[in-house]
């Protein structure tokens, strides 16, 4: 069984960012979602736990960090492609979430950030493959 991860993330509005993940491009998966969280599917071993702020906080002792003034992670996915780095880049853009660094082209990787609704720092890059398995240098 390939090692999964699950980023779990405190949202104000969990109803807003249900509709914003879904907007990108991804999924729900309504078996591990109520009406404190829901768990974005972005690949067969990739989650995001959002959870309200009340229900994250049964998971700390420490006060939770306000996204919008303190960035606490910056979580990157990777894309298949340039276009597909855009296109959920866009529609971050087009669905409440704001732009956060201009985006970042060196060639052989490619990416673009933005904040969710709640200021989580989300990057979409993309590598050429045969960089990414050391076929060939950068650039």
């Amino acid at each position: 069984m390939a090692t999964a991860i699950f980023v779990n993330l405190p949202v104000s509005d969990l109803e807003r960012s249900k509709a914003f993940f879904t907007a990108l491009g991804y999924s729900i998966n309504p078996t591990f979602s109520d009406d404190s969280c829901a768990s974005v599917v972005f690949s067969e071993t990739i989650y995001a736990m959002l959870l309200s702020e009340a229900r994250f906080k049964d998971f700390t002792p420490k006060a939770v960090a306000d996204a919008r003034t303190t960035t606490e992670a910056i979580v990157c996915l990777g894309a298949e492609s340039r276009a597909a780095v855009d296109r959920i880049a866009d529609a971050a853009l087009a669905n409440g979430g704001s732009r956060v660094l201009d985006a970042q082209d060196h060639g052989f990787m490619y990416g673009r950030s933005f904040a969710d609704p709640d200021g989580h720092i989300w990057e979409v890059m993309w590598m050429d493959p045969a960089v990414a398995a050391g076929e060939k240098m950068p650039g």
